[in-house]
């Protein structure tokens, strides 16, 4: 079951706040709001799922120095900007820094909810990709230094005779510690234990 998101509105503009805060609350999303970035920053939220609506141009704080104090503090929820005074140069930017969308105000319903609910999948995605990836990291460290030599060889494609012959070591020893390799990363063949190799960023020896 999916963590429930969160979608946190930062608008300057009442009404924006309370018409979009409406619109995704019909759909069934959790909403917070802000009328400042100085105000979310504050709020000190611990939801790792949904995304920020973020109006671009606001007092003090506007959306882009948001985007990049956010950046700083490793908090990767998707932004989906919106603005009613956007221009290229802005939009382009926010995009390189990895905003999920920007959209002109008044947007389409329609479109802005599908925007949405794409970037929360995003978001779902990614932080799926991170569990697994910390998953992996643990059972890595359990492998023993030679199972670890003995993986990146795996992973390259060598064959045990050929691992047998590069390490110095029997071959039936190399079939012992594949075995074990296999047991504790918690794989059945080889393509998923390259998958999960990579995952780790564990580099195969060269030939």
């Amino acid at each position: 079951m999916k963590e429930k998101a969160t979608i946190f509105v930062i608008d300057d503009d009442l009404s924006i706040r309370k018409a979009v805060s409406y619109l995704l609350k019909s759909e069934g999303y959790e909403v917070e709001t802000f009328e400042s970035a100085e105000k979310f920053l504050a709020s000190k939220t611990s939801s790792c799922i949904g995304c920020i609506v973020l109006d671009i141009r606001m007092k003090d704080m506007n959306g882009l120095e948001l985007q990049e104090e956010l950046i700083k503090k490793h908090l990767n929820l998707p932004i989906v900007f919106i603005t009613g005074h956007g221009d290229i140069a802005m939009s382009v930017k926010a995009m390189k820094k990895g905003a999920y969308d920007f959209l002109t105000k008044p947007f389409n319903d329609e479109i802005f909810l599908n925007t949405v609910k794409n970037a929360i999948e995003k978001c779902h995605n990614e932080l799926s990709s991170k569990k697994e990836k910390e998953e992996i990291f643990e059972k890595m460290i359990t492998l023993t230094e030679r199972e670890k030599e003995i993986l990146e060889y795996i992973i390259a494609g060598f064959l045990n005779k050929q691992i047998s012959a590069k390490l110095g070591i029997a071959e039936q020893t190399v079939k012992i510690h594949r075995g074990h390799i296999m047991r504790k990363l918690g794989v059945e063949s080889v393509a998923d234990l390259v998958r999960k190799a990579e995952k780790a960023d564990i580099i195969p020896q060269k030939h």
